[in-house]
């Protein structure tokens, strides 16, 4: 007997006759649409097989292990990752049909309980049985295609942080004042204490270490504020560095020599003059737009820039005369 299974079949038991109302509506159908399905009325009065072990599952307290579908299909491929999914009966599983004997379990139409296996006969409660009541059914194996076991579903663990319980007391940690005070006890006291006193050296060090580097970092922000944005050191048109007007005493290790041979091995970084920087600004302008020459309204304006210029050319020529 499969545990889970059972506490369902102890809850099945107990629902033996109820039958659909008016336009299929069953209590089940309702509640699943109510508890799983944010209200959706089309469960009230939808097939009901799976939704009755759905609410039988809740009742139980077994939904982890048991599953809440309304798929057959899904609840069965369900077990099956799982890895509670077979073909040989046992009382308490859930049995899965294909009424066209298929086996292939994309196809199965209908879901029930295992309450007896007697050799190839299997003796279900099944919801939605005949299409309105919950009954107990006698089938064959031929129209099975396999048993889903809830007992083997690992119910998945919660986690609950370490820390989640209040911290002990110090009573807790030492005996009672009227318990007998050992020399043995004492020396875990002692060794407690020792360890009680690191733990709080460890933790002072490191919030004095966050502290400083707090301090250390608002301090280079307020540095870096102030700094200016561009280099201060100003450059000659050879590349040499501004040199003060006071003469500045040497390191004794260093000659006017050494200064010398430093400063012939500068490189000299010739400078754009404005009118060779405005040419490349010009050539990148054009090699941009370079694509668009085909365009007649561009070669439009060019030709017009182009009569404008000659004018003033012209123009210019003139009043040198």
């Amino acid at each position: 007997m499969d545990p889970v299974g059972e506490k369902l079949l102890e809850i099945a038991k107990d629902e033996l006759g109820y039958a659909e109302k008016g336009g299929g509506y069953t209590k089940y159908g309702d509640w699943y649409a109510q508890n799983i399905e944010d209200g959706d009325p089309y469960f009230a009065t939808a097939p009901w097989c799976d939704m009755f072990l759905a609410w039988a599952a809740d009742k139980a307290g077994v939904a982890d292990q048991a599953g809440r579908f309304a798929s057959t299909v899904e609840h069965a491929e369900w077990f099956k990752k799982h890895g509670a999914w077979g073909t040989a009966p046992e009382p308490g599983a859930l049995v899965f049909f294909d009424w066209s004997g298929s086996g292939d379990i994309d196809r199965i139409d209908h879901v029930g309980l295992v309450e007896k296996v007697d050799g190839d006969t299997l003796h279900t409660i099944e919801a939605n049985a005949d299409g309105y009541k919950l009954m107990r059914k006698t089938r064959d194996m031929d129209t099975v295609v396999g048993f889903g076991f809830p007992g083997k579903v690992k119910a998945e663990k919660k986690y609950t942080p370490k820390h989640a319980a209040p911290p002990p007391s110090l009573g807790q940690l030492t005996d009672s004042p009227a318990a007998p005070r050992t020399e043995t006890r004492k020396h875990d006291l002692f060794g407690l204490d020792q360890h009680l006193v690191a733990q709080d050296t460890v933790l002072g060090g490191i919030l004095a270490f966050a502290l400083c580097g707090t301090l250390a970092l608002a301090a280079g922000r307020a540095v870096a504020a102030k700094a200016p944005s561009s280099s201060p050191v100003r450059f000659r048109k050879r590349g040499k560095h501004h040199r003060s007007a006071a003469p500045v005493a040497l390191p004794p290790d260093i000659t006017p020599a050494d200064l010398d041979a430093a400063d012939a091995g500068t490189v000299v970084m010739p400078a754009l003059s404005a009118a060779a920087a405005q040419e490349a600004e010009d050539r990148e302008f054009w090699g941009r737009i370079a694509h668009l020459r085909e365009d007649e309204e561009l070669a439009f304006w060019s030709s017009l820039h182009h009569e404008v210029s000659r004018a003033d050319d012209y123009a210019s020529a003139r009043s040198f005369r």
